[in-house]
């Protein structure tokens, strides 16, 4: 049995007494309706819960590609974070992300303390046709999802309380500063013209370097280090999540047109395409080198289109797609290979996947962005493959200042909360398998 700790639950207990205190408890004084468009609400409301839908899609996907010690473990890391970040959220994580700039870095974590006029607020700026609220929520769940992506590369070997802490850690310093610079106008990526129409940038990079970080922090894991092999617990769990995270995908590109437009319909079939392209490339790339196609393959494949896709999904045609999903399906699959032979003990290979991948995206973005598919991008900014240079350019900027921030924020991070709570479980713990030693529980086969 654990040693009490009664920290977190005074912590939760203080913000729900707050949240019914005059003046903390967002009463709306009137609620904004001019300007909203019901079928853009309608519409987001449902890519909201896409969105949503995605996190237990990643927890089926992880769950099924670790040791059946580890399963229910794996999976809880995803959905704990469901209940962390969507509080923190509405604490402060909204403000620090979309509230007013500070230097072009992160919002003041004031403006919206305990969702303080977010219920009657005015609509965002760049979704003027849906309530704030609504925005806030769509925003939350990619606040939800991104350190639920880090935990694959740290699987079977971390302490549960500690991840909880490394993700509030993380979704305060990293992932809303990241939100903020990104996708605020006054956000100092935005202003230099970086483009990142679902988060390529913002969730699969800020997870990928985070990722690699917490590989490297914690070092091999034992049967690492011996060269066992462990067989995958649940491969039809895999397909399972493939299907969630693929259907989820939807609400995460289409639903950041931020209405129900040509443009939410574009980068719908964009998302779709590349998703396709990606899993053939990986599994093809695969058969090229004389290996059977398999499931895992087809799977993993589909899933680093996604993410390839993600940065590009509204200012790039179709077909483009098609590019943009098999060169990144090749790139992961390589790097991952050369990952197997290196030391590195990334788990689930959430840096060759989301890291790369977010990465490719972020390059594609920058080659084939085009006005003609989105009026956001700015006349004269145009993608290198139209003769224009400034966007590419601009984005190799922010690749490389973003991965740096992500990485040397993300090991700091690991350090404190190493330093407050151990972040590697016992060896023994690592022996008999988290499901058991973090959370007393057990997974029963047929």
């Amino acid at each position: 049995m654990q040693k009490p700790n009664y920290v977190p639950l005074i912590l939760l207990g203080i913000v729900a007494v707050l949240g019914i205190i005059p003046g903390f408890n967002g009463v709306p004084t009137q609620i904004v309706t001019e300007g909203i468009n019901s079928g853009d609400t309608a519409w987001m409301l449902v890519a909201t819960a896409l969105v949503l839908l995605m996190t237990p899609g990643l927890a089926y996907f992880y769950g099924g590609m670790v040791n059946n010690k580890n399963v229910i473990s794996t999976m809880l890391q995803s959905f704990i974070a469901m209940g962390v970040i969507s509080v923190l959220w509405v604490v402060v994580g909204y403000s620090l992300a979309f509230g007013t700039s500070i230097g072009g870095f992160v919002g003041n974590p004031m403006d919206h303390f305990m969702f303080k006029g977010v219920l009657d607020g005015k609509p965002w700026s760049l979704a003027p046709t849906i309530p704030l609220v609504v925005f806030a929520f769509f925003q939350l769940k990619f606040a939800v999802i991104t350190p639920a992506l880090v935990t694959g590369s740290m699987a079977e070997r971390i302490n549960f309380r500690s991840y909880v802490l490394f993700m509030i850690l993380f979704s305060l310093l990293v992932y809303a500063p990241l939100a903020h610079m990104t996708w605020h106008p006054e956000g100092i990526l935005f202003k230099l013209g970086v483009l990142d129409f679902a988060g390529g940038t913002v969730v699969h990079m800020s997870a990928g370097w985070a990722a690699l970080a917490g590989a490297l922090y914690l070092k091999r894991r034992k049967s690492h280090l011996e060269s066992s092999y462990f067989p995958p617990a649940n491969i039809p769990f895999v397909l399972l999540g493939t299907g969630l995270l693929w259907f989820g995908w939807f609400g995460f590109n289409a639903g950041s047109a931020v209405s129900a437009s040509a443009l939410a319909a574009s980068a719908f079939a964009t998302t779709n395409t590349a998703a396709a392209a990606a899993g053939l490339g990986w599994v093809l790339f695969d058969a090229a080198k004389g290996k059977k196609v398999s499931a895992l393959g087809f799977c993993i494949g589909a899933v680093v289109g996604l993410v390839a896709i993600t940065p590009a999904a509204g200012f790039v045609t179709i077909p483009t797609a098609i590019f943009i999903g098999t060169v990144a399906s090749i790139v992961s699959n390589y790097i991952a290979h050369l990952r197997t032979k290196s030391t590195l003990d990334d788990t689930l290979d959430v840096f060759p996947c989301h890291g790369v991948g977010g990465m490719v995206g972020m390059v594609m973005t920058g080659i084939f962005a085009s006005r003609a598919v989105n009026s956001a991008v700015a006349e004269g900014s145009e993608g290198l493959a139209f003769g224009q240079t400034s966007l590419f350019i601009n984005h190799m900027i922010a690749l490389v200042g973003v991965s740096a921030f992500a990485f040397i924020m993300s090991f700091v991070l690991l350090k404190v909360t190493d330093l407050i709570l151990p972040l590697r479980v016992s060896e023994e713990d690592e022996q008999s398998g988290l499901d058991v030693s973090q959370h007393d529980e057990y997974l029963i086969e047929a």
